[in-house]
């Protein structure tokens, strides 16, 4: 079988106390864009943007689905893209005993 592949880093979550100060921290110390985004269910979150990177901001005790088991200020969650196809991946997951916790998602 052929080893699945990663094509990019989607976007990086992180889960925060603060958003609003967190925003300007990033906004005044790297020079990242805070930017509003609106998913499918209508709400508004916050996403740092810098070149093609973004930062996804989770409100620490306010978090949405989907997210970490254990959720805490300073923890985060990787999303990556991949041109690979879904079952080339479960069945790569599966084949090496890795537990896939939760998903597939849409993208978010």
């Amino acid at each position: 079988m052929t080893q699945p592949t990663l094509a990019a880093l989607d976007h990086l979550v992180l889960t925060v106390a603060d958003i609003p100060a967190t925003c300007a921290f990033y906004r005044d110390v790297f020079g990242m864009t805070p930017e509003p985004f609106h998913p499918a269910d209508g709400s508004t979150r916050w996403a740092l943007k810098f070149g093609t990177q973004k930062i996804n901001l989770h409100q620490s005790g306010a978090e949405f689905d989907p997210k970490a088991a254990q959720v805490q200020p300073g923890s985060a969650d990787l999303c990556f893209l991949s041109e690979t196809p879904l079952e080339v991946w479960q069945h790569h997951f599966a084949a090496l005993g890795v537990t896939v916790e939760l998903g597939p998602l849409p993208r978010s």
